[in-house]
């Protein structure tokens, strides 16, 4: 990285499971960055509805990417991550093969309103009271989720170690932050007994370089399923996770 270049900044928190996909990439490629907070659904100051944020991602969503050195935003997870994939010729995560990365692709477009749906079936109800998300919407969710899990465990790990052959890709990243959420050792609110392939895939992505600094945010928030997270757990659980992002980011720095 050119010395003189200021890092790229992202817009987001780091409960944010697509967040936590962007910010997993950076870390596991070494990649310095500023993270700026954006509050989700607010039109505060730092909200993701502030006239200032629609400016940058007219969609209002999180995670933002931007570039100081240019002013370039981009919103859109899974958008972020192909193009710094791409940027940075990382082809070991998003491979040049074009078959490879066409099944890197599908899984990505995939995973909206498929796996996505972990968070709005069994997390977000827990989480954020305020979107007072209907019973029959949460149990379509989940429905969602386990048909997709099936898939997973039945064609996508059955025969392979990770989504796309035996190398860690960028789909496993961000299929991870959305299932791996949900697993006993952070929010504990599904039960994986069913998917022997998932469980195995699950372990294997926990050894993954950067996880562990990832998913500080919910290590420190632990089990919701039998009580919810009062709204200061919440915000110190990110406020955590935004002191090892610095010490992590500054190492990569230094090094």
């Amino acid at each position: 990285m050119n010395t003189n270049s200021k890092p790229v900044i992202l817009y987001g928190v780091p409960f944010s499971q697509p967040v936590r996909a962007v910010m997993w990439l950076m870390f596991y490629k070494r990649l310095p960055f500023e993270m700026v907070l954006i509050n989700p659904g607010s039109r505060g100051e730092t909200g993701s509805r502030n006239p200032a944020y629609l400016a940058k991602n007219p969609g209002g969503t999180i995670p933002c990417l931007e570039d100081p050195n240019t002013g370039y935003t981009l919103g859109e997870a899974h958008a972020i991550m192909s193009y710094l994939c791409r940027r940075h010729g990382w082809d070991d995560l998003y491979p040049e093969d074009f078959e490879q990365r066409g099944r890197v692709d599908w899984y990505l477009h995939y995973h909206h309103r498929n796996v996505r749906d972990a968070s709005l079936g069994l997390v977000a109800p827990k989480i954020r009271k305020d979107l007072d998300i209907p019973q029959s919407v949460q149990q379509a969710a989940r429905n969602t989720l386990t048909r997709a899990l099936e898939a997973l465990d039945t064609h996508w790990l059955a025969e392979s170690r990770f989504l796309v052959g035996d190398s860690l890709t960028i789909a496993d990243m961000a299929a991870y932050v959305e299932i791996g959420q949900l697993r006993p050792e952070f929010t504990h609110v599904y039960d994986f007994e069913p998917f022997p392939n998932v469980r195995r895939w699950l372990d294997d992505m926990a050894g993954v370089e950067g996880h562990d600094d990832v998913h500080v945010v919910l290590a420190e928030l632990g089990d919701i399923s039998v009580q919810e997270p009062a709204m200061e757990s919440i915000r110190n659980a990110n406020k955590r996770a935004l002191q090892v992002l610095k010490q992590r980011v500054d190492e990569f720095r230094n090094s």
